[in-house]
């Protein structure tokens, strides 16, 4: 699979304001049998701008207006989840995949992962497509 071929999967799911989901860049790489990280990299190079955080953390809305992120805090977040996501961290951060992981151990949906990790005040990093 080339560059080419992923720029091209890519340019074809593009949304009406022309910028990509981080779901259809992760169903791209699920399909191209690719980690995630080499599509976004790849998007990154064709200068595509991705929107649609599953996590809530970015491509909601202008950034300049405050609505790029739709993460809130003020989540209950149990001392069970609270537990398991401090564990996960890694340099005081949490990775984006270790947040998946969690939110699928716990039947979260992704942004009701991204809450809990905003409302314990924890930073999601790395992004799983090198987005942030």
């Amino acid at each position: 699979m080339t560059n080419q071929d992923i720029g091209a999967r890519s340019k074809a799911s593009l949304e009406d304001d022309g910028r990509v989901s981080c779901a259809t860049l992760h169903r791209i790489a699920r399909k191209l049998q690719l980690e995630p990280i080499v599509v976004g990299e790849v998007a990154t190079a064709l200068e595509l701008r991705a929107c649609h955080c599953q996590l809530g953390l970015f491509g909601y809305g202008p950034k300049e207006e405050g609505k790029w992120r739709i993460v809130e805090s003020g989540m209950d977040v149990s001392e069970e989840l609270e537990a398991r996501i401090r564990g996960a961290l890694e340099g005081g951060r949490l990775p984006c995949a270790a947040a998946w992981q969690i939110a699928s151990e716990f039947k979260l949906k992704r942004l009701d992962l991204g809450n809990a990790a905003q409302t314990l005040e924890i930073l999601i990093s790395p992004c799983q497509l090198g987005f942030f």
